[in-house]
């Protein structure tokens, strides 16, 4: 056992600097898939005792089934098994195995909240409720027109620099988590938006690379977006829990709806797993069920 323990350690520790360096996965991710392949490994040396290029279907399998009896929920499980697809997927690229003992094997089957998601209307109410007389509702304004338009995390926002425009070219670049990065086109009414919020920008010495700036000219907080939409949302008269988030839930099912395929809604949000994307598909059968039923009364 200490020779294959031995082995699951250091084939560990080369997978781990593959995905946070080749793969860029972000710091939790990749604690989390090496904590699910530390149990996963000492749950297969306690009981069969093999390496990793040893390891068969029903293995896996058993492994899924003591999960399930230890009461983890489904996502949990779902999200074990994701993380030992990528590492069998790296074991294939370094030619330690020839074929992945997962290849045959499905993700648990399960439920997700369905994502609050607003309409095109009260999209346009919100932006419309901004005051835009004031420096600052040029800026906000500008912000949640490419939070929406461009399906962006919060994160993703306020990290957005100058030298990431290129309006030219009709696209943004936008670092995502793990700091990857895609581009993602912008459209005209976001372009004149920021070209109007850039006339009366003001830098500052520290941020001044940094695309939106607080009053002070610094770098503006997660916290400070939220506070910019809840007072947009309460004054257009809109009674839903809506966050940052809200308006990227509301981009991908707007994009679904409009008849993009769930490839090219990956791409645009930056998921690395396009399980990730699959829940809008739910949120646009939810909105072609009611469309029917709307106008096919029964």
């Amino acid at each position: 056992m200490a020779e294959n323990s031995r082995r699951w350690a250091e084939i560990s520790r080369r997978y781990r600097t593959y995905i946070k360096l080749e793969k860029r996965l972000s710091a939790n991710t990749v604690e989390s898939y090496m904590r699910d392949l530390e149990q996963f490994a000492h749950f297969v040396l306690r009981m069969w005792d093999v390496p990793p290029r040893k390891v068969e279907s029903q293995m896996i399998e058993r492994y899924m089934a003591w999960l399930y009896d230890r009461g983890c929920e489904k996502s949990s499980q779902a999200r074990a098994l994701s993380g030992l697809k990528s590492f069998f997927n790296y074991l294939l690229l370094t030619d330690a195995i020839k074929s992945s003992p997962l290849e045959f094997i499905e993700m648990p089957k399960f439920s997700r909240r369905l994502p609050d998601v607003l309409s095109t209307a009260e999209i346009d109410r919100i932006l419309a409720a901004i005051d835009r007389t004031t420096p600052k509702g040029v800026r906000d304004d500008a912000m949640l027109e490419l939070l929406y338009s461009c399906g962006l995390r919060v994160s993703e926002l306020i990290s957005l620099r100058l030298c990431d425009l290129f309006f030219g070219e009709g696209y943004i670049r936008v670092i995502g988590k793990g700091d990857k990065q895609r581009l993602v086109p912008v459209s005209d009414t976001a372009r004149e938006k920021i070209y109007a919020y850039l006339d009366c920008r003001k830098g500052g010495s520290s941020s001044e690379e940094t695309l939106f700036l607080n009053n002070r000219g610094g770098r503006l907080s997660r916290v400070m977006i939220f506070t910019i939409i809840k007072q947009a949302v309460l004054r257009a008269g809109i009674d839903k829990q809506v966050s940052p988030h809200t308006f990227r839930h509301s981009f991908a099912t707007h994009l679904l709806e409009g008849g993009a395929s769930i490839r090219q809604v990956q791409e645009m949000l930056g998921h690395e797993n396009i399980i990730t994307t699959e829940i809008y598909t739910h949120l646009d059968n939810e909105h072609l069920r009611e469309t029917v039923e709307r106008h096919l009364p029964i």
